[in-house]
């Protein structure tokens, strides 16, 4: 493994998390999409990912798993934030171990005083009470690490990100980029007092008020520039993208991840979506690139099979199906 890649996800084991029993998984590249049928896992997956990355202290390892927690309230329509006892308390006897970090978790109930949780992270092992641990988990995570969900980023996420577009100097790129998705958008601008508008034909148009895809297509953007030397994981990926524009968004993903050094992981069940990334990569000679497909198999466990940038060509090319087994 060169040194500029030396943070990325190689393999991964997951034990008692979420859907995954026993789990295991190897081979990924830097930009890695993941494919298999409704409710086979695909999310859980990325969200087992998210929090072995961030397990190598107690308090980012706690803070997320309240954060994938409070994602799936917005992606459920729960509008509440997450409490961070019981994404804890859901998360026991947890055991994640990857290249990156080796980590577990497990909860000692005590009827008289509170419950304490036991963190084994890289052989190191200690214990905190789960009031403390909360108390911990009001921390920030990496801003290097970023995970969007089906819905886009907010308002206020894209606002905190475009600031890093600024700093990079690549306004007129996401300019141009929009206008290739829509020919009648000449550009994208935060105002000073917080609106996102998009120049339209000449006139100025909040962007709440255009289509998913420009949010999805912005939100992409700019959480790539805030993901440099780190790690971006894209939920269902071609939500409010029309299939004639995914080899662009993949021609963005593939590039910037190459030149950000960024560990790119997403979801799909699109046939259209895993045939542009096949055919982008392919016409780019982008050799750091997999596709990963989860399956139950006889015994209701869920399983992966890897494809390297060979393979997957292959597979495609004699009209093999990679979205299930």
């Amino acid at each position: 493994m060169s040194q500029e890649t030396e943070h990325f996800i190689k393999n991964i084991g997951i034990k008692n998390f979420k859907c995954f029993e026993n789990f295991q998984a190897e081979g990924f590249g830097r930009v890695n999409l993941i494919g298999g049928k409704n409710n086979v896992g695909k999310t859980a997956f990325m969200e087992a990912l998210f929090v072995n990355i961030h397990a190598n202290n107690i308090k980012s390892f706690g803070k997320s798993l309240s954060f994938i927690e409070s994602e799936r309230n917005k992606m459920n329509d729960i509008n509440i934030d997450c409490d961070r006892a019981e994404a804890i308390k859901h998360a026991n006897n947890i055991v994640l171990h990857s290249n990156i970090n080796n980590a577990s978790l497990k909860i000692e109930k005590n009827d008289t005083t509170d419950d304490k949780v036991i963190f084994t992270i890289n052989s190191d092992k200690t214990d905190v009470t789960l009031f403390e641990l909360c108390q911990k988990c009001n921390c920030k995570l990496k801003k290097n690490i970023n995970f969007i969900n089906n819905f886009g980023l907010t308002d206020k996420d894209i606002t905190k990100f475009y600031g890093q577009v600024e700093d990079n100097r690549e306004e007129e790129s996401l300019n141009k980029i929009l206008k290739a998705f829509d020919s009648s958008i000449n550009s994208f601008q935060i105002r000073s007092t917080g609106e996102l508008r998009c120049d339209v034909n000449n006139n100025w148009v909040e962007l709440a008020s255009l289509g998913d895809g420009t949010r999805y297509i912005i939100s992409y953007f700019t959480a790539l520039y805030n993901s440099s030397k780190g790690y971006l994981f894209l939920d269902e990926i071609e939500n409010g993208i029309h299939y004639t524009n995914l080899d662009r968004l993949w021609e963005i993903i593939l590039k910037i991840s190459k030149q950000q050094n960024i560990q790119v992981f997403a979801t799909t069940h699109s046939k259209e979506c895993i045939e542009s990334y096949a055919r982008v990569a392919e016409e780019l000679k982008d050799e750091e690139i997999t596709m990963t497909v989860l399956a139950r198999n006889p015994k209701n466990e869920i399983k992966a099979l890897v494809y390297d940038d060979k393979m997957f060509y292959s597979e495609l090319e004699q009209n093999h199906e990679v979205r299930g087994w």
